[in-house]
């Protein structure tokens, strides 16, 4: 399976809120909202428009991965790192190693562009394969001051987070607003919303700490 890896261009961004909802509806709660996320990131500062990129097969976007600088924080001192996502795959093409493929692009990238460490919130047994270790290893919590299973860290090159410590924070970029969804899921074809099992599993991953 031949996929192209390229930068999300502006005629792309329709295609890709579209592939996203896709991706995500019913998987973390009845609907979802990484759609409207994903739209509102790429007008926030923090975006890192070198590192979003589209996965291509036969002239058709799969995928999509995108970033944001985000901060370790200790006290007064701060530490920029970056976060991924949301990571999506049509529903249709998972499970065919694309996502994997969009996660070594852009981790080799990220270490070329010269930062740190990438820290993500995500599944640990799909994550823990990309070389992601547990933020407990490193001391660094949520703004709870707690270290949740699903906080996941990884180190850019050999002990690039020495001496690096404290609370991981996005900021206010991943905050979705459910009025803004509600207005904003309009604008794409009506689906169903309804239970699945995975929500069941992200309900315990979220809840599981270390």
């Amino acid at each position: 399976m031949e996929i192209k890896i390229r930068l999300e261009e502006e005629r792309d961004y329709k295609i890709v809120e579209e592939l996203t909802r896709e991706a995500f509806w019913n998987q973390h709660f009845p609907g979802c909202d990484e759609h409207l996320l994903i739209h509102n990131l790429r007008q926030a500062k923090e975006f890192v428009r070198d590192l979003d990129f589209v996965a291509v097969y036969n002239n058709k976007i799969v995928g999509n991965i995108v970033y944001v600088k985000t901060k370790v924080k200790n006290n007064a001192a701060e530490h920029d790192v970056l976060t991924f996502g949301p990571l999506s795959v049509l529903p249709e093409y998972q499970n065919k190693g694309i996502g994997g493929k969009l996660i070594n692009h852009t981790i080799k990238l990220s270490k070329d562009l010269g930062y740190k460490a990438i820290i993500i919130y995500g599944d640990p047994e799909y994550y823990k394969r990309f070389g992601f270790r547990e933020s407990k290893e490193f001391k660094i919590t949520n703004k709870d001051k707690k270290y949740p299973a699903a906080l996941l860290v990884l180190e850019l090159y050999s002990n690039a987070l020495n001496g690096i410590e404290g609370v991981f924070d996005e900021g206010k970029v991943y905050e979705i607003n459910n009025d803004e969804l509600e207005e904003f899921d309009k604008r794409f074809a009506k689906k169903e919303k309804g239970f699945s099992k995975t929500q069941e599993r992200f309900e315990k991953m979220s809840n599981k700490y270390l």
